[in-house]
């Protein structure tokens, strides 16, 4: 399992509730981009869609889990389409029971769909989001302040 890309703001803004992995709707030159390690999860998020203009199923049912705002720049920057947006949203594919879950999870209060990782698993790419929920600033300085002292206290045994 190779990892492409981790979104190491994710354990320090939000508390990772429950872990899930979906695939990855892409193009050719989208998977060469990943695999060369040029995409960036930062500020990006899932979202779920009962209705999306955009993308639609083979039914005609737009519903399903979206990746907004990861940035993957094009393999060949001269060679890139026209209209190619390196900032689109992607589908995700999963079971329509995780998509009716989830979507319940993401629409209770203090919840988000956040992205960890993009990795390969047997030559597919992807994603492994979280169910988070957002910490509070002394939250975050409270963790700083533990890992400081048991950095000290590690210290002094040695």
């Amino acid at each position: 399992m190779k990892i492409y890309s981790e979104n190491k703001k994710a354990t320090y803004d939000y508390e990772i509730l429950e872990k899930y992995e979906a695939g990855l709707v892409l193009t050719g030159q989208e998977v060469k981009s990943i695999k060369t390690g040029h995409i960036n999860l930062a500020g990006s998020y899932v979202v779920m869609s009962t209705r999306n203009a955009s993308r639609s199923d083979a039914d005609g049912q737009g519903f399903g889990a979206f990746l907004i705002g990861a940035k993957v720049p094009p393999y060949q920057p001269k060679n890139a389409p026209v209209d190619y947006n390196p900032e689109q949203q992607r589908r995700l594919l999963l079971n329509k029971k995780e998509i009716d879950y989830l979507a319940g999870r993401a629409n209770e209060k203090g919840f988000s769909l956040i992205p960890l990782k993009v990795y390969e698993n047997n030559g597919r790419i992807k994603l492994e989001f979280g169910v988070a929920r957002g910490k509070k600033k002394f939250d975050k300085k409270e963790k700083i302040k533990k890992r400081d002292v048991e950095r000290d206290i590690s210290r002094e045994f040695k």
